[in-house]
């Protein structure tokens, strides 16, 4: 699945190739994606409707419209947004097509059939659910050191499955807190509440620096959606990891041996002497 700063690269895709274009039609075969609304209704809220702005809230992808409504998107496991010239063939598993005004198609295509679509008003985003509850984005000022100390001083749960809930903390997934946490030298098993505010600062700017490694040109290939076969998201974006699916391989800072455990139901990697408390 892709993590936040994957979801940000398919946003700058799409702002590159469809931000001013007219959806003159569309087409949706695979009816719970756009649930509750019918196909007919989806339809016609589209036709004629301009994108404005393609942003990100968390991992949905908003496409802002001109008739007041936006499309929020969210991948999944599998979703794939393609676009694909008029001669091209349509791929498989192509659930939802926007047909624009210089006859280029906006593909969403999902071979587990996971991703979700919702179409309403602008003014409702913040009010959708999947959107409501999120934590502050992390590049924002909400995301403050003060925010990241009262919400750890809050929890007794461990600190690698409390920056898992996006609910507090945005934007790290599970390879992502990894890093993170190796970034801060801090052992993932430790409960969040007993963080010394030492370490709480080194967390903050680690969670910062390895999102914004992950979403800078150092770290990735451009995305292309032009290219009718798709692509993996190992493949764009590179394995920059330091500590993630590296157990039993020397650590880059000290040597050891990198372990890894079985904890909440997600794999944790982590350096037991860089990590040690």
């Amino acid at each position: 699945m892709p993590e936040l700063p994957e979801v940000e690269h398919v946003v700058r895709a799409l702002r590159r190739s469809v931000n001013g274009s007219r959806i003159v039609a569309s087409e949706v075969t695979l009816p719970k994606l756009i649930s509750p609304l019918s196909t007919a209704v989806f339809n016609r809220k589209l036709k004629n409707a301009r994108i404005t702005a393609v942003n990100r809230r968390g991992k949905y992808i908003l496409i802002e419209l001109d008739n007041r409504l936006t499309l929020a998107v969210h991948l999944r496991m599998t979703g794939q947004f393609l676009v694909l010239k008029p001669d091209d063939e349509l791929p498989r598993h192509a659930h939802a097509v926007f047909y624009l005004e210089d006859e280029r198609r906006l593909v969403f295509r999902d071979q587990r059939q996971f991703g979700v679509m919702k179409l309403l008003a602008s003014s409702r985003i913040n009010t959708l659910k999947g959107i409501s509850e999120l934590a502050p984005e992390p590049f924002s000022d909400e995301f403050s050191l003060a925010y990241l100390k009262e919400t750890l001083a809050k929890s007794r749960r461990t600190l690698k499955t409390l920056l898992l809930d996006q609910t507090r903390v945005l934007g790290l997934g599970n390879i992502y807190a990894a890093e993170a946490l190796f970034r801060a030298r801090i052992n993932p098993f430790k409960i969040a509440s007993e963080l010394s505010t030492k370490r709480v600062t080194r967390l903050h700017q680690a969670i910062r620096d390895v999102l914004r490694a992950a979403v800078s040109g150092n770290s990735s290939s451009r995305i292309s959606l032009e290219n009718a076969e798709g692509f993996s998201y190992g493949e764009a974006f590179g394995r920059i990891w330091q500590v993630y699916e590296r157990e039993g391989e020397p650590c880059f800072k000290c040597g050891a041996r990198i372990r890894r455990l079985t904890h909440g139901g997600r794999s944790t990697y982590w350096c037991p002497t860089c990590q040690r408390r």
